[in-house]
């Protein structure tokens, strides 16, 4: 059966379907330079590695003739940095959906919606994983009623089977008055208010403007999201929470459910929430009934409005290219040394913002560590892992240090105006451009699974928030999800693999030896002058 591309009549193949673009833009990219695909797409411009792991997914991808990112398989992830197009767009967009209504009135009983025209549908769920926990129940249907929602879902005959669901109500306040931090406020304070807010009502405070009034005319600009989420109420696996970078304009209410969310996961498992890494939607990469963040953990967002679309035009653009590395398979991610907060931060370093550094916990502790798993769990690898977990570099390792340190040094470059750590010629244009800075906090919307907390700031307070009896944790377990080796071309084929027992920990190991020899002839020598001693007396 032939579809059709966004209505306009170009009988191609099964694969395309009919989709209603309902905004103008898409991120910073024009929704008009993008069609809607569903499944197989052999003739799109895109990494067929990308289009395997989204071989049953709904999505969209640039139309025929407009510039799309491009590769250069020598290089990795953020290295890949060299003559940026910001004029083109990344390969795929994971939309999940064809359809797409920006302002729908749900009814309390979640059984109907009305259009803003007063036309009603029935209204129908995407089924629950089945791997996944936790679903929509009666106290979501009584939050998302309040407010008027978008909703990404199709249309059958008169009825709507939603995917996505964002309230109306979850914009920039465009109206609200300059609320700078207060002495003895912090951005960590705000992110741990109220155990991290997830049952607090939904905050956009305005923490700094270049003159009065501008922050209210930010509708139109365009927009960094420096995004955050906590950590999960169910998973001690998750409570280092999830970064991101988002990029768009923003909306004539303040609205930022069509930017594009920069979303790392680990592409080697399958999500027990069905999420799959790849540039997708804010509000599908937060309203997703299975996979969105909030419906399993409060969130938080840092937003810099631009002058000027140059800065997150090449931030986008080089995510692009990094999230196309990624499906590509020479950037793997890793828990502790790439990750969400570590693949981002690497970006905007590569870009010429140098984010200030936190250090490391110790790298003391972490050969200490490395021995002590090493030697309990028998097993090389398991200490390798607790040895990177305290030996990288923290906002490259906890998103919460990662959105501390992008968001203090965003004030301090508004404030001073200050350039130290910017050190490209883009970057530089920063402190002249940058408008008004935002917080965002976005409560968890409820459902059936547990609340949320803020995610830590160090290795040590994810012990103390996590049970010391490691077997009382709850974990989700998830199963592989391996590319096919058919696909696994170039630097894929040569993966990064740090050495299973680094030269600090055989330094610590050789050290601790000494001295441990050291003592025990100091002792011995004392023992043997103490007999000899006893026999003179």
């Amino acid at each position: 059966m032939m579809r059709r591309l966004f209505g306009v009549g170009l009988g191609l193949i099964s694969s395309f379907v009919e989709g209603q673009p309902a905004v103008d833009t898409l991120g910073i990219y024009p929704q008009a330079q993008l069609q809607t695909v569903e499944g197989v797409c052999p003739q799109c411009q895109t990494l067929p590695q990308t289009l395997w792991y989204f071989r049953h997914e709904t999505f969209a991808v640039p139309k025929p003739g407009v510039p799309v990112s491009k590769i250069d398989t020598s290089k990795r992830g953020a290295e890949d940095i060299q003559a940026l197009n910001p004029e083109a767009l990344p390969e795929l967009v994971w939309t999940g959906s064809s359809q797409y209504w920006p302002q729908m009135k749900l009814n309390a009983a979640a059984t109907e919606v009305t259009t803003v025209q007063g036309q009603r549908f029935n209204l129908k769920l995407v089924p629950k994983i089945a791997s996944n926990y936790a679903y929509w129940n009666s106290d979501t249907s009584e939050f998302l009623s309040q407010s008027k929602v978008a909703i990404r879902g199709e249309l059958e005959g008169t009825t709507l089977v939603a995917r996505t669901f964002w309230p109306h109500t979850f914009k920039l306040d465009l109206t609200a008055g300059l609320q700078p931090l207060q002495r003895g406020e912090t951005l960590q304070s705000l992110v741990q208010f109220s155990n991290g807010g997830a049952r607090s009502p939904y905050q956009s405070r305005l923490l700094w403007e270049r003159s009065p009034g501008v922050g209210q005319r930010s509708a139109g600009k365009t927009a960094l999201g420096v995004l955050l989420n906590g950590a999960q109420g169910d998973d001690d696996e998750a409570h280092g929470g999830h970064f991101a970078l988002a990029t768009g304009v923003v909306g004539a209410e303040g609205e930022y459910g069509t930017w594009l969310v920069n979303n790392y996961y680990n592409l080697a498992t399958n999500s027990e929430k069905g999420i799959i890494a790849g540039v997708t939607p804010f509000d599908k990469y937060m309203g997703d009934l299975n996979s969105g963040q909030a419906f399993y953990r409060p969130s938080y967002m840092l937003v810099a409005v631009f002058s000027q679309p140059e800065i997150p035009t090449q931030i986008q653009a080089l995510s692009n290219r990094v999230m196309q590395h990624f499906h590509h398979n020479d950037l793997v991610y890793d828990h502790a040394l790439e990750n969400c907060a570590g693949i981002s931060i690497d970006t905007l370093r590569q870009l010429g913002w140098q984010v200030p550094q936190r250090g490391v916990e110790s790298v003391l502790k972490a050969s200490a560590a490395y021995w002590y798993v090493a030697t309990t769990e028998r097993s090389l690898q398991k200490g390798r892992e607790i040895y990177d977990y305290l030996n990288t570099e923290m906002t490259r390792l906890f998103p919460a240090v990662a959105f501390d340190a992008i968001g203090n040094d965003l004030l301090n470059i508004a404030q001073t105006g200050e350039q130290h750590t910017l050190a490209s010629d883009t970057m530089q244009a920063m402190p002249r451009q940058l408008e008004a800075l935002y917080f965002v906090r976005i409560p968890q919307i409820p459902s059936s699974r547990a609340f949320g907390l803020a995610p830590v700031y160090s290795f040590a307070q994810y012990l103390q928030q996590a049970p010391a009896d490691r077997s009382q944790w709850k974990v989700i377990p998830v199963t592989p999800n391996p590319l096919p080796e058919k696909l696994k071309k170039g630097l894929a084929l040569q993966p990064q693999a740090p050495a299973l027992v680094p030269l600090s920990v055989i330094f610590f190991l050789v050290s601790a030896i000494s001295i441990v020899w050291v003592l025990l002839l100091a002792l011995r020598k004392g023992w043997r002058k103490a007999f000899i001693n006893s026999i003179n007396r």
